[in-house]
């Protein structure tokens, strides 16, 4: 028997235990590494990275509490509330981030829900992007099964609306809704054939039994979001967890223990382009590399994600050189 045919995940499974990915985290980390590294190859092609931009099409008064966002009514971060970008300048940006590279044009807004009266001109955004040759993403808070339905019309590609953490911590993180209505979001994207991309937030506070509870609620979904997102929490000044972390350097998440999260997710959802998000402009050259060597495959390109900072465009390009790792449409083998 092949060596790759014994790694635990080798197979697409949705039936993992808590219990079964919970001993996956306590394996020896290069072990973890190299049995990542196989799983992932057999999957995705090597050496390489998709490259996705993330613009802010409606920023800040979000009414939502999440303790990590700059652009909550709750934070005190400056982030002022500011209307809807109107379309001819999300697709300027658009062509913009095409030249520069990116391949997926990502569009969020901070909105616990969009309003109907909004959809035509996200529709639209949609659509244009498209036309430009990119894939597309939005994250635009909670959809009904009708929004979801419109979107997947206009053609969108995939929508983005992570758990952030397990059920267990998720109140910590906010309190306006439920670990219930995200699934329910995720579910209406999924049924209207939608490509999901869902994943979560490190570095919260959070135990490695929450990391391990995200990770469950991933791997066990029916069908496996087709992105997973991890993110290191940047914390902003004026957040509630911002300034938790702050005020507890030990409460952030060691470098380590992040690789070590990356790798298990591939693991367990080799199929899944893991995209390593929020947090790079902070990790050293060599954190980012163990991350590719754990099964990341996807990063953010440019100098800003939403409101916060990004790893510098000339930063990446150099890295990747370094690394002998090309930038491609599509990882997925």
């Amino acid at each position: 028997m092949r060596r790759d045919e014994t790694l635990p995940g080798a197979g697409i499974r949705t039936d993992w235990t808590t219990t079964q990915i919970a001993e996956l985290f306590e394996r020896p980390l290069l072990d973890l590494l190299i049995e990542a590294q196989v799983l992932h190859r057999k999957h995705h092609k090597p050496n390489s990275v998709e490259l996705a931009t993330l613009l802010s099409i409606k920023t800040g008064g979000c009414p939502e509490d999440c303790g990590y966002c700059s652009q909550s009514a709750f934070a005190s971060s400056g982030v002022r509330a500011e209307k809807l970008m109107d379309v001819e300048t999300v697709l300027e940006t658009a062509r913009q981030a095409k030249e520069a590279g990116a391949s997926r044009f990502c569009m969020g807004a901070a909105w616990r829900s969009p309003k109907d009266r909004d959809m035509d001109a996200v529709c639209a955004m949609v659509q244009g992007v498209k036309a430009l040759g990119l894939e597309t993403c939005m994250t635009l808070g909670m959809l009904s099964e009708q929004q979801a339905g419109r979107l997947a019309d206009a053609g969108l590609d995939y929508y983005n609306h992570n758990l952030d953490t397990s059920r267990d911590y998720y109140q910590t993180v906010t309190a306006t809704r439920t670990y219930d209505d995200r699934l329910e979001t995720l579910e209406h994207v999924r049924r209207s054939g939608i490509g999901v991309c869902c994943g979560g937030i490190l570095g919260m506070g959070e135990s490695r039994e929450d990391r391990i509870g995200l990770l469950f609620s991933l791997a066990t979904m029916p069908r496996h979001p087709e992105s997973v997102p991890i993110n290191a929490l940047v914390p902003i000044g004026g957040t509630a967890l911002g300034d938790l972390i702050k005020e507890s350097a030990d409460l952030r998440i060691d470098d380590l223990e992040f690789v070590r999260t990356i790798a298990v997710a591939r693991l367990l959802m080799p199929a899944s382009v893991v995209r390593l998000s929020a947090g790079r402009e902070s990790m050293s050259e060599s954190t980012q590399a163990l991350c590719f060597m754990a099964g990341a495959n996807s990063i953010f390109y440019g100098d800003k994600l939403l409101t916060t900072r990004n790893a510098e465009a000339n930063a990446d390009a150099d890295l990747l050189a370094k690394l002998q790792i090309e930038t491609v449409r599509s990882a997925v083998v």
